[in-house]
């Protein structure tokens, strides 16, 4: 008997960061609390091919899959929540779609037919969610269709999700997340605006089962009437949705308010007990962290403005956030301007006042002198240290132009001429660069490794064999290993052929904590499983 699959679409109404992606991932893990297999999938309306070319100062955060796709900040969101890997079959844009139809056309697939937007655009979008929910044979697929309700750009996912519905009305339904103002010179919030964004989801055809009314604070019953009644829903199937100061206290929220039963009954599913102890025991945890480890992460941001710092690094902040929590800590956040280091050297000895430091991933040239000194600070006054991606790549410069004397040590994607490349471009990659051909020419996604034993690695991992999500185009060169591991510097995790270096590290018996890794372990993290090397790292600065 062919299984009966059922989707639920996620829209916008009124403005955009309302929270499509956390109510996503949050009806996600209360639907598999319930015992149901579920995925996601998000559909980004931009020409753009993915997020790998995007700047994360503008869009957020480019988040990897273990497949190698560079998709939107939500993926990871979904994987927190939902405890899922996901992968290329579960990110859609404008222009992936647009592509696959026209290579078709040109292949002759269509047999000769006029192609054109309509229909075969929309086929084409429910042709890649029927595959993603068959890949992970999902009993329920949520699709966030991005941006808001009214764009021009939405049009054609709409029209997707339409057809969908009127070809299989009971097992299709609609989620619009909304924004309920309240102007602070009439101090009453205003339901006009979703009635306005609901009649124009109603013009694409579509109307919503569930409104997830987004405020400042609690909607009193006065306006789940008004919304219940002029967007012609039921009043139970308005779901408030509060600020509030955890993004992990969503899903509770909702299931208060029953909404995975209310769901499963506007679906036709047989509802299950649900087991949500874990996100429990771990909201419980946050709330009552009271000890606080101050952490300082170093970039070179505020060029662009500190605004933009939590959408372009939520995978470090979450991961942080998970191993705290799971340790009984409250982390503080700072985020420390590496260019200042530059200007004002003396600076460097307000580093003491932390009890750990992290230098993320990032690409360029900007502000790199500033965090080579931070991390000659770290290593020679004991702060706990963990560097990511550029971040590791940094540590080995500093070592190599301090401990080994190499003082013109680089990275070649800084100074392509120095006379000491301990950090050099993958071969294959050289003539990517020379023709600018940016796109998609990392190394991407997940890659084995080996870890050492008797290592502060081993000590985080408890295991020999390890798989990370890989984002980057430069290595440690092969020919300075033997003089670093010489002077100190322990590679602690290597690629299975040993050719790649992984982790770097100091033995613990000269430093507390001083790690870096190629790889990107934030993206691993959970608020369930925390990474181990974010434990770690944590537990280092807790000592401290």
């Amino acid at each position: 008997m062919k299984k009966k699959r059922k989707y639920i679409f996620i829209v916008g109404g009124v403005m955009s960061g309302v929270g499509k992606g956390i109510t996503t991932s949050s009806i996600g893990a209360i639907l598999k609390a319930r015992g149901f297999n579920v995925t996601a999938l998000k559909i980004d309306p931009y020409i753009n091919m993915d997020a790998g070319t995007m700047n994360p100062t503008e869009h957020g955060e480019v988040f990897v899959l273990d497949d190698g796709d560079e998709t939107d900040q939500d993926m990871g969101n979904y994987e927190r929540f939902m405890d899922i890997t996901l992968s290329r079959a579960n990110y859609m844009t404008t222009g992936r779609v647009y592509e696959s139809v026209i290579h078709r056309e040109r292949n002759l697939e269509y047999n000769g037919k006029c192609v054109e937007v309509v229909p075969h655009i929309p086929l084409e979008v429910i042709s890649r969610i029927e595959k993603a929910s068959k890949k992970t044979d999902a009993d329920i697929t949520l699709i966030e269709i991005g941006g808001t309700i009214g764009e021009y750009q939405n049009i054609l996912f709409l029209e997707a999700a339409r057809m969908m519905k009127i070809k299989n009305p009971d097992d299709v339904i609609f989620v619009m997340v909304s924004y309920l103002p309240i102007p602070s010179k009439v101090g009453e919030m205003k339901t006009k605006p979703t009635q306005y964004a609901v009649r124009t989801l109603n013009g694409a055809g579509i109307q919503p089962d569930f409104i997830i009314a987004r405020s400042e604070t609690f909607l009193d019953a006065k306006r789940k009437e008004k919304l219940g009644m002029f967007c012609n829903i039921p009043e139970r199937y308005v779901i408030s949705a509060p600020d509030i100061d955890s993004i992990y206290e969503v899903l509770l929220n909702f299931e208060r308010d029953d909404l995975s039963r209310l769901i499963l009954k506007k679906l036709g599913l047989k509802r299950q007990k649900t087991d949500l102890k874990k996100w429990y025991d771990f909201v419980e945890k946050m709330k009552n962290s009271k000890e606080k480890i101050k952490i300082g992460i170093v970039g070179k941001y505020f060029g662009t403005g500190d605004f933009i710092l939590s959408d372009s690094y939520i995978s470090v902040i979450e991961a942080i956030k998970h191993a705290s929590y799971r340790l009984g800590v409250k982390p503080e956040i700072d985020w420390i301007n590496s260019e200042m280091f530059e200007k004002e050297p003396h600076k460097i000895e307000t580093l003491k006042n932390y009890n750990s430091i992290l230098v993320p991933g990032g690409f360029g040239s900007r502000g790199i002198e500033g965090k080579i000194k931070v991390i000659r600070y770290c290593r020679e006054n004991k702060i706990p240290y963990l560097g990511l991606c550029y971040g590791m790549q940094l540590l080995v410069v500093e070592f190599a132009r301090n401990v080994l004397g190499l003082n013109d040590a680089n990275t070649t994607e800084v100074n392509r001429n120095t006379k000491n490349p301990v950090i050099d471009i993958m071969p294959e990659q050289k003539k990517n660069l020379e023709d600018k051909n940016y796109g998609a020419t990392m190394r991407l996604g997940a890659y084995p490794a080996t870890v050492k034993r008797g290592t502060v690695a081993f000590d985080a991992y408890e295991k020999t064999k390890i798989s990370e999500r890989h984002r980057h185009r430069w290595e440690v060169n092969p020919e300075y290993i033997e003089k670093l591991e010489e002077s100190g510097l322990v590679f602690s995790g290597k690629s299975p052929n040993r050719k790649l270096m992984e982790i770097a590290e100091l033995p613990r018996k000269v430093h507390p904590f001083f790690l870096g890794v190629q790889f990107h372990p934030e993206f691993k993290s959970s608020p369930i499983k925390a990474h181990p090397l974010f434990l770690e790292f944590i537990k280092a600065g807790i000592k401290k």
